[in-house]
């Protein structure tokens, strides 16, 4: 069984920087490099959103989310991490992970974690 741990959150200032991690174990299907990971986010009272994913080593952005978030992975951690820069307080939400695989029906979902962009 896959799971899933972010971490990072927490309360920032505006125009900020932070790194969420997003620790997965139990891949025993297939290694953690075969998964896709997405990073989601979903303010108070918001939808739930894309921010994009990762597939491979190659990362995918949500149109709205170009430019400021970076995804990337260490295979070796069975980690992907999200970077967002210039934080500002509309990036308040909870961030989530998932892992997807090509042909698998099953998408595994992390807790989440709290970004708070305040000053």
């Amino acid at each position: 069984q896959v799971q899933l741990v972010e971490s990072g959150g927490g309360l920032v200032q505006p125009g900020d920087s932070l790194t969420l991690s997003c620790a997965g174990s139990g891949f025993s299907r297939r290694p953690f490099s075969s998964w896709s990971m997405s990073w989601y986010r979903q303010g108070a009272g918001k939808e739930r959103e894309l921010v994009g994913y990762i597939a491979g080593t190659s990362p995918f952005y949500a149109n709205s989310m170009q430019g400021r978030f970076t995804i990337s992975r260490d295979n070796d951690r069975n980690t992907a991490y999200l970077q967002i820069h210039s934080l500002t307080p509309d990036d308040t939400a909870v961030y989530t992970c998932n892992a997807f695989l090509d042909g698998w029906p099953t998408v595994y979902w992390g807790q989440g974690t709290q970004v708070t962009v305040s000053s």
